[in-house]
């Protein structure tokens, strides 16, 4: 019996699905290491999502973000609590799927304690 997410109806959906395409874009191939770079250089955790929204990381690494004028944390706060549970559980999932190559480069932002 594998794991499988509840389904859940998206309250916010035109918010929703702008945040969630920031954090997809920030997690391309081509950004990851930037993003990630950012997360180290503020002394956090990669899986920390609500300081990560707090401190603008995802605009610094997310053009179209932050030429909308918008900012994930502004995003992340006009969803409902299930959403944002929704949301958080995206971000995390996308941080596992980091090349491991740079998992292992960035092992301290992984790490639990």
């Amino acid at each position: 019996m594998s794991f499988e997410q509840a389904a859940l109806k998206v309250e916010k959906p035109a918010e929703f699905e702008e945040l969630k395409g920031v954090i997809v874009r920030a997690f391309a191939p081509e950004k990851v290491e930037r993003f990630l770079k950012q997360v180290r250089s503020n002394s956090l955790r990669v899986r920390d999502v609500e300081t990560v929204l707090a401190k603008g990381l995802l605009e610094n690494v997310d053009q179209a973000l932050s030429k909308s004028g918008k900012t994930a944390q502004s995003l992340y706060r006009a969803l409902t609590v299930s959403d944002q549970a929704q949301m958080r559980e995206f971000y995390l999932s996308k941080v596992e799927t980091v090349d491991t190559a740079l998992r292992h480069k960035f092992k301290k932002l992984y790490q639990y304690y």
